[in-house]
This record gives structure tokens, C-alpha cells and sequence, in this order.
């Protein structure tokens, strides 16, 4: 019988200091989730309120081109969200874009600890521990959007640089990315990124670690076609991005 893992780690090995971090990887419910499913349609499960469609695929080959290491999520972000702190009211969401979860509409304090201690808890300890294996480490975030929200105006950015106060990797980002005039380039865009105990918060910026988080838009990253071709454009743009901000912190 197979033991259920709720993170995937790639290339832990590989030399280059920058970490990939995919957290809304998968729309996987795992069985000890209300026997594996939420409630909701195959359709639902397909769209953006499960998982960060096209992010897995960027990720994974832009990991590749880097030669840097990937932690990726394997649970839906409707099981428990990742990116987002321990007591954030929206760790499991009842309600996203429109869509009831019925598995999460009535859960219980008892329900969300297992989460925690099976999906959201491990994921966790093992990015740190990836990063802790580097002397210097600088993550970079990979995540995706939907090209429009229910009741909202379509947004026209391609792709966004989320950052809160530490700008010392999305400073140089993001012209770099405008330097590519076909782009529609967001600085923290399609929304802010200071989200009080999110990822970024815990692993980057209480620890004084380089970061970045991507937000590309979804529609772009559909297939596998597309996933290479955006993961081979970003993978120089971070590597030039990187260099400047290590020169500068030299």
C-alpha cells in the first residue's frame, strides 16, 4: 500500500542556489479527504479555484533550464492552501469564484488539523529543509492566474511580479521582463503580494532570504507547448535578475 505524499521534490541535487516553488501545483484530493473528492464538478476541479493551471509545467522546466531544485504540492489548494498562513481565514476555502465546495462547507476544527498535519505541516518542513541545505538560498515562486474572476473585468497583464517590502529581486525583475515588448508586465499585479504568513512571508521574508513570486496568466499556459516556451523565456530573465542582485549585495 503506498503511503500518501503530499510533496514532490525534483533535482534536490542540482547546484544552482534558487529554489522553484510550485504550491498550487495539482488539483489532487487525497482519500483521507472526504474519500477523495470535494464535491464539486470535474470541471471545477479542471479550473483555477483547484490549482494553478500551466504552473506544474513552467515549473518543471524551468527547474530544468536553471539546473536548480523544484518542491511542488501534491493537494489541491481546496484541500488546504499552502500559500497562505495557519490561521488565515481562507486556508480552506468554502466558497472560491462562484463555486460552493460542499466538502469544506461544514468542516471542522478536527478536519482541519488532519489537513495540516498530512498536506499543509509536511509540505512546509520539507521546503525548509531543501533551503536549509544552501548556504545562500533565493527562491522564486511560480504561480498562475485566471484571465478573469466572476463578475470582474478581464485583466491584461500576461505576467505579474508580486512583492511586498523586500524588493531586491523583483526590483530588477521586473524591467527585465518589460524589456520584452510583446509582455504586458504587472508589478504587483493582478494583486498585491503581502499576504501576511503566505509562503514567501514564512520562508523569505522573516528569514532575510532573496525572493520573487510569478504570476503568469493561465490562458498562456495551457498546454505543454506553451509551458516550455514561457519556462525557456523567464529562465534568463531570472538568471540576469539573480546576477544584479547579487552584485548589488555583494
Amino acid at each position: 500500500m503506498l503511503t500518501y505524499q503530499p510533496y514532490t521534490i525534483e533535482g534536490e541535487n542540482r547546484p544552482n542556489e534558487t529554489v522553484i516553488i510550485c504550491d498550487h501545483a495539482t488539483n489532487i484530493v487525497p482519500d483521507f479527504v472526504n474519500g477523495g473528492e470535494l464535491g464539486i464538478s470535474k470541471k471545477d476541479m479542471a479550473r483555477h479555484i483547484a490549482y494553478d493551471v500551466g504552473a506544474l509545467g513552467v515549473s518543471k522546466r524551468l527547474a530544468e533550464k536553471m539546473n536548480a531544485p523544484l518542491i511542488y504540492s501534491n493537494f489541491s489548494r481546496l484541500v488546504i492552501d499552502p500559500n497562505r498562513g495557519e490561521d488565515d481565514p481562507t486556508l480552506v476555502m468554502q466558497l472560491y469564484d462562484g463555486t460552493i465546495i460542499p466538502a469544506n462547507r461544514h468542516i471542522t476544527e478536527k478536519e482541519i488539523n488532519l489537513r495540516k498535519d498530512l498536506c499543509y505541516r509536511p509540505y512546509h518542513a520539507a521546503l525548509e529543509t531543501l533551503l536549509a541545505q544552501r548556504e545562500n538560498p533565493i527562491l522564486l515562486s511560480i504561480h498562475t492566474y485566471t484571465k478573469k474572476l466572476n463578475g470582474y473585468a478581464e485583466r491584461p497583464w500576461h505576467v505579474g511580479v508580486l512583492h511586498s517590502e523586500d524588493e531586491r529581486l523583483s526590483r530588477p525583475l521586473v524591467p527585465l521582463l518589460q524589456s520584452h515588448s510583446e509582455l504586458c508586465v504587472g508589478d504587483n499585479e493582478p494583486y498585491s503580494g503581502h499576504l501576511p504568513g503566505d509562503t514567501m512571508e514564512y520562508h523569505a521574508l522573516i528569514p532575510n532570504r532573496i525572493h520573487a513570486l510569478i504570476e503568469i496568466r493561465n490562458d498562456l499556459v495551457k498546454t505543454k507547448v506553451n509551458q516550455r516556451e514561457w519556462a525557456d523565456k523567464l529562465a534568463p530573465i531570472f538568471a540576469e535578475a539573480v546576477k544584479i542582485t547579487q552584485a548589488q549585495e555583494a
